[in-house]
């Protein structure tokens, strides 16, 4: 019985010591993703280039609806964290290992546009170790306003619109603000699953509704749309 125990506590131990080395690993390709990223391209050349799209839409020229929606439906907790969210975080780390994927990310605002400026799509976790680093610089550049207008001009809509303008225009056949209370929480839960919601009425109207949901719960007002 003892030797089976030293057996169990030095495989346990190996398990821990392989798994901190991974996680270092992981990080250290995260860190050089990272600066590869900037050396490339710098965060005021990025959102400089990203400002000069077609469509382009500042948000004092979004209806506030649409703003709020955005926030409840992806990132809730968006004014009060400082690039990344530990809770979401923590929870889609249990999730993910409970299936073995990477299916939730636990991404923020912040890191989604981190990673609609600088990165693939492709689920990696050295992508989004990347994501965190940039997240931060990105939180100390630009003001929660400035980050929030960047996010939904950066966002991808299907149908190979990308950006709240084009999206609109190309959608709705309409300027972002002229949405009315149902087109903005429809819009605002496009860029979750895009070529699947633009393609498919029936459920991107499912979409709206989680989107207004979530508003309710948050506390913000789906005027209209709820």
């Amino acid at each position: 019985m003892r030797i089976l125990l030293k057996v169990v506590k030095r495989v346990l131990i190996a398990a821990v010591l392989l798994a901190v080395a991974a996680c270092a690993v992981t990080v250290w390709h995260g860190y050089d993703l990272y600066r590869d990223a900037l050396a490339h391209k710098s965060i005021e050349q990025a959102v400089a280039d990203l400002r000069a799209e077609p469509g382009y839409t500042p948000i004092d020229d979004l209806p506030t609806v649409y703003v709020d929606a955005v926030v409840a439906v992806e990132d809730h907790r968006f004014y009060e964290h400082g690039g990344i969210d530990v809770i979401a975080i923590g929870r889609a780390a249990v999730n993910d290992i409970r299936t073995l994927s990477l299916r939730e990310g636990g991404s923020t605002i912040t890191q989604q546009l981190a990673k609609n400026l600088f990165f693939t799509q492709e689920k990696r976790f050295s992508r989004k170790v990347a994501e965190v680093f940039m997240a931060f610089d990105l939180e100390a550049a630009f003001t929660k306003r400035e980050i929030l207008e960047l996010y939904v001009n950066s966002s991808y809509f299907g149908d190979g619109l990308t950006g709240i303008g084009q999206a609109s225009r190309g959608l709705l056949g309409k300027d972002p603000a002229e949405m009315n209370d149902y087109e903005c929480t429809l819009m605002a839960g496009l860029p979750n699953a895009p070529n699947v919601f633009s393609a498919d009425p029936e459920a991107a109207a499912a979409r709206q509704r989680v989107v207004v949901r979530q508003m309710k719960k948050y506390g913000f007002d789906p005027g209209t749309a709820g």
